[in-house]
């Protein structure tokens, strides 16, 4: 068995519904996959006391695991006020209209699509709900609209897909980019140093201890994946399927379509910056 004090950012034992932070609940959806992980982690998030609370990402349409999200508030004595989601995939953002149903909340998002109610998300917004307090990060570059939370008081992010508790993400190519996501990483760290936050609620897999480490660790992979793909097309690897198979060998190949929408994202990135020619279109 690994020892989890020496893996990327840190990760604590398992992962599962209950207590993460002071004001961070967990209530992990029955939806395990390669690409989900255990399942989505839904967050109930409430200041210490408060009657009140935030719900990030319901996750996909299933009804007891909505109900369990209620229960799970009720239980604790808070209602839920608000809806919050990290970014539209149906992984985390599917129950939403359901959710509201249930609670009478609104859905705020970046995605205008996405929203229940006039109120959107955008950078530097900040929302307080019962005395809790987050603040709204852009971090596109897995999808468009993917945005973190920052909350301050537990010195936390809450990062749906930019950050994973476990393995890496992918750049969900056209709508992600790779330059974006790059920069992302980049506000991210700032928050690790600047900002002290120091724990990662990701939207799957474990809670990580070390976000700084995570975050190192994301941006060394991405040069690193990175490098690999530049040297694959001047090894004469034509097609984004060719690269996945060369490069991403040693990856379940069940991965590999998810694969292939990152190294597409990464040779958009090498053309863009000069560091491979320019593609035909059948490429």
């Amino acid at each position: 068995m690994t020892d989890a004090s020496v893996l990327p950012g840190r990760p604590r034992d398992g992962v599962r519904t209950g207590p993460a932070t002071a004001r961070a609940v967990n209530v992990l959806a029955p939806n395990a996959s390669a690409m989900t992980l255990d399942g989505t982690n839904t967050w109930i998030l409430s200041e210490p006391g408060s009657g009140l609370a935030v719900v990030v990402d319901p996750g996909p349409l299933d009804e007891g695991h909505l109900r369990a999200v209620v229960d799970t508030a009720e239980r604790a004595g808070r209602r839920i006020a608000l809806t919050l989601l990290t970014h539209g995939h149906p992984d985390h953002a599917e129950g939403a209209a359901r959710f509201a149903e249930l609670t009478g909340t609104r859905v705020r998002a970046l995605d205008p699509a996405l929203r229940l109610g006039d109120e959107g998300l955008a950078a530097g917004d900040v929302i307080t709900v019962g005395g809790l307090e987050l603040r709204v990060v852009p971090t596109p570059g897995h999808t468009a609209d993917s945005l973190c939370f920052h909350l301050p008081a537990d010195r936390a992010v809450l990062t749906g897909d930019t950050v994973l508790g476990r393995g890496t993400t992918v750049v969900a190519h056209p709508d992600g980019r790779l330059g974006d996501y790059l920069d992302s990483l980049r506000r991210l760290r700032s928050l690790t140093v600047d900002d002290g936050v120091h724990t990662v609620l990701p939207g799957h897999g474990p809670v990580l201890e070390d976000a700084q480490g995570a975050v190192e660790f994301y941006l060394a992979h991405r040069a690193h994946r990175l490098a690999q793909v530049e040297t694959a097309v001047e090894d004469g690897y034509r097609t984004p399927s060719e690269i996945v198979a060369h490069v991403y060998a040693d990856v379940d190949r069940s991965l590999w379509p998810a694969a292939e929408l990152s190294v597409r994202a990464q040779l958009d990135y090498l053309e863009e910056h000069g560091l491979i020619p320019r593609r035909s279109e059948d490429i």
